[in-house]
């Protein structure tokens, strides 16, 4: 273990190995990332289109499940209100995934599109 510390230590105040922290003009080239405008625009209404389809039909779920738990109840059938109530659990997730994931992409094509 020292050994593995020794060497490292050499490492970090070796004034040799300052290739690591080089000025601007190093190793790698400046290159700003962007995706074009004639790409851009169509992702952007695809991902809005399909975010708020999803997240429709997860609304649509979640009250067909307050439905099915309500009919469940007043019919004293358990076992369509024990569906019911997973539906409206699972629609939530779905709806919360729907959001996230889609925010999440929107957001990385917004920062590679400057």
């Amino acid at each position: 273990m020292s050994q593995l510390l020794m060497s490292l230590h050499a490492l970090a105040t070796d004034t040799g190995a300052n290739f690591l922290a080089a000025p601007a003009p190093g190793p790698v080239p400046d290159f700003d990332p962007s995706l074009p405008k004639e790409v851009n625009t169509p992702v952007k209404t695809i991902l809005a289109w399909t975010a708020g389809g999803g997240l429709a039909l997860a609304c649509l779920g979640g009250l067909s499940g307050w439905a099915l738990v309500a009919i469940g109840h007043n019919t004293e059938r358990a076992a369509l209100a024990a569906r019911g109530k997973q539906s409206v659990l699972w629609s939530l997730i779905g709806a919360g995934g729907i959001g996230l994931t889609s925010s999440l992409i929107l957001a990385a094509y917004t920062m590679t599109s400057a």
